[in-house]
């Protein structure tokens, strides 16, 4: 079987899994680097499936569509990265399939944004449609920083500040939960602790093991399965009602939760990826 990885950098997780690959008799790894591929629309690289570990969004998603669609199996699919990779359209695939989420708001206007914010109340997070590792986010407080962050973004006006995303404070008393999702079984999560609101890992945040409780697993797979499902990372937050679903990553960092958790989590992926083909 020949494994098309696709890749950007090279990163400990993409060693991980490159060494999990390895260990398995008549898998032969095919890398593929997004800075030198060159498509033509018509052929491929001679691979049996295309693992995607990208950096970039953009290339990560257009690469998926093209390899799809000259019949190359991919992981994550094209349709996932697409949704998972847009906090709107994530928003709305887990809004169409009932799976809770903060209160949010999307506007396309300085002026509709405000209004928003002022329906949704203080304190709200105002996230860029596009970005990750907790990147360009602005929790406001009151109307004063709401005009002042609005009126910047507007000015800078590059692709991630002309959509408004508008999503309720959660206070989460310094933690949230990260649970990973490889097919239909929820195989891990941790705890995301920080003094900072932002409680990403790539921020600074500590990382401890979490159980993986029912309720945990059926929300985790729920949201998994909303877009489209594959091996995916699901961030949560606990309320007094339950937990309520951030954000979903498709091309998902772990190497701080393998000793945390106890779970072999690029074995279970590499399973995965090997399962599929089959």
């Amino acid at each position: 079987m020949r494994v098309g990885f696709l890749h950007s950098l090279v990163r400990p997780e993409e060693k991980l899994l490159m060494r999990e690959f390895g260990r398995r008799e008549g898998v032969e790894v095919v890398m593929l680097d997004d800075r030198k591929l060159v498509f033509d629309l018509r052929k491929g690289p001679e691979v049996d499936v295309v693992l995607e570990r990208c950096i970039n969004h953009s290339r990560a998603m257009h690469a998926l569509r093209l390899f799809q669609g000259i019949g190359i199996p991919c992981i994550n699919r094209y349709e996932v990265a697409q949704r998972c990779g847009d906090k709107i359209l994530t928003a709305a695939a887990l809004a169409e399939h009932g799976v809770r989420q903060p209160p949010l708001r999307v506007a396309f206007t300085e002026g509709s944004a405000l209004e928003a914010i002022e329906e949704l109340g203080y304190p709200v997070v105002l996230k860029p449609a596009v970005g990750s590792w907790g990147r360009l986010l602005s929790k406001v407080n009151d109307r004063e920083a709401a005009e002042t962050v609005l009126e910047h973004k507007t000015i800078l006006g590059s692709y991630h500040h002309s959509i408004f995303f508008i999503q309720k404070y959660v206070e989460k008393e310094g933690r949230d939960i990260r649970s990973f999702v490889v097919g239909d079984e929820c195989i891990a999560a941790i705890y995301r602790t920080s003094a900072h609101w932002i409680t990403n890992t790539a921020r600074g945040a500590e990382a401890s093991g979490c159980p993986v409780s029912a309720e945990l697993a059926d929300v985790s797979l729920r949201a998994a399965r909303a877009v489209g499902g594959g091996i995916l990372a699901v961030d949560l937050f606990e309320t007094d009602e339950g937990l309520l679903v951030n954000e979903i990553n498709y091309t998902m960092e772990f190497r701080n939760s393998i000793d945390t958790t106890g779970v072999d989590i690029p074995g279970k992926m590499v399973d995965y990826v090997l399962e599929a083909t089959r």
